[in-house]
């Protein structure tokens, strides 16, 4: 680990003077790349900064050790140093971690009413407004880019754009089935009916080569609706982009909130991309044997990663068994707390896997070797 600290701060020296070049400005994707890799290795750098001063600090104490007038002192100084260095340099294990190289992008996130009826298109607006307070408090902006509402209120399906530093890495553990069980309006012999929500989390395809040529869509333009199929514009803005109609591989890709014709083919364009984006990931991890979130859900939607009873005021994350009877402040999008403990975990899981390949040893968990 000495070794690649080293060269870590080689580096950081380096593009310590590149930014403090002129010349650089004038080449903005480099300044940028340049000014996102430091901002990277500050945060190692001060913890290597503290380990080496510890260190530093133990031989000085080792050595006071072994004087007879104050070596009892030293000998208990060095108990809390070595475990302050103990607690250092787990701290750089996890800072030395490969970065997924997608948690600064944007999001496009799509939530769907599933099974239940009326019951999931509620809690589908529901849980895309919990999402949205979560985003908010963040401080990242959201922008919806289709909606198709219900009768009652609810909503069947709803994509929206996410965006803002660190959208991806706050917001990749939703991926997958929400159950909610509670009790309806509508039921009136108080029984507690069980519905689904499925939830879908893509990085944002800018800046990413992704295969798009226009002879593999076709655009369709039409007039947006509102509740029960209603027209609610008078103009076809409204537009549907089909990729590979017809084949194994058709994805569609709608967009129907914006009033321009343009812009919502722009968006429709972006989600169509993420969309391309996440299936190519999913291919390669497949492939691969070896996903990031393997232990703690794959992040298929078809998967139930998360339950919301409401009569217990319970919501229960089943990837890691994480239970907080505040149902009420994450549905106020307070998603802090189980983020935190989901991103932990997954940490936990790649030094494992680190530990595993560093050694040789692989075990029927982790699915092989990548």
């Amino acid at each position: 680990m000495i070794d690649q600290l080293e060269n870590l701060k080689n580096e950081f020296g380096a593009l310590e003077r590149q930014l403090a070049d002129p010349d650089l400005m004038s080449n903005q994707d480099r300044y940028r790349q340049a000014l996102q890799r430091y901002h990277e290795l500050k945060s190692v750098m001060e913890a290597y900064d503290e380990y080496a001063a510890i260190r530093s600090e133990i031989d000085d104490t080792t050595e006071l050790a072994e004087d007879p007038e104050l070596g009892a002192i030293a000998r208990e100084e060095l108990i809390g140093l070595e475990d302050r260095q103990q607690h250092v340099a787990e701290r750089l294990e996890l800072l030395l971690l490969p970065k997924d190289p997608f948690d600064e992008k944007n999001v496009i996130l799509e939530v769907r009413a599933a099974a239940g009826g009326d019951e999931a298109s509620l809690f589908a607006a529901e849980i895309s407004g919990m999402y949205r307070r979560y985003a908010e408090q963040l401080g990242l902006v959201v922008e919806t880019i289709d909606s198709h509402g219900t009768d009652v209120g609810g909503l069947s399906k709803l994509s929206m754009e996410i965006r803002g530093s660190g959208a991806y890495r706050s917001f990749k553990f939703e991926s997958g089935v929400h159950r909610v069980q509670r009790v309806p309006e509508t039921e009136t012999q108080g029984r507690i009916h069980t519905s689904t929500v499925t939830v879908a989390v893509m990085p944002e395809a800018e800046g990413i080569d992704v295969a798009l040529s226009p002879d593999d869509y076709r655009v369709d333009v039409y007039r947006s609706s509102g509740p029960g199929g209603q027209s609610v514009n008078t103009t076809d803005s409204a537009v549907r982009i089909t990729y590979r109609a017809g084949t194994a591989d058709e994805i569609v890709a709608t967009c129907q909130d914006g009033k321009s014709q343009h812009k919502n083919k722009e968006k429709a364009l972006t989600v169509l991309k993420a969309r391309l984006l996440e299936r190519e990931r999913a291919r390669a991890a497949a492939e691969a044997r070896e996903n990031r979130l393997v232990q703690i859900g794959s992040g298929d939607r078809s998967e139930k990663i998360r339950t919301y009873n409401f009569p217990q005021s319970r919501v229960t994350d089943h990837r890691i068994g994480f239970t907080t009877r505040n149902l009420s402040d994450v549905m106020g999008g307070n998603l802090g707390p189980i983020t935190a403990v989901l991103s932990a975990a997954e940490q936990s899981r790649r030094l494992e896997s680190m530990a595993r390949a560093s050694t040789g040893v692989e075990t029927a968990g982790t699915g092989g070797s990548a």
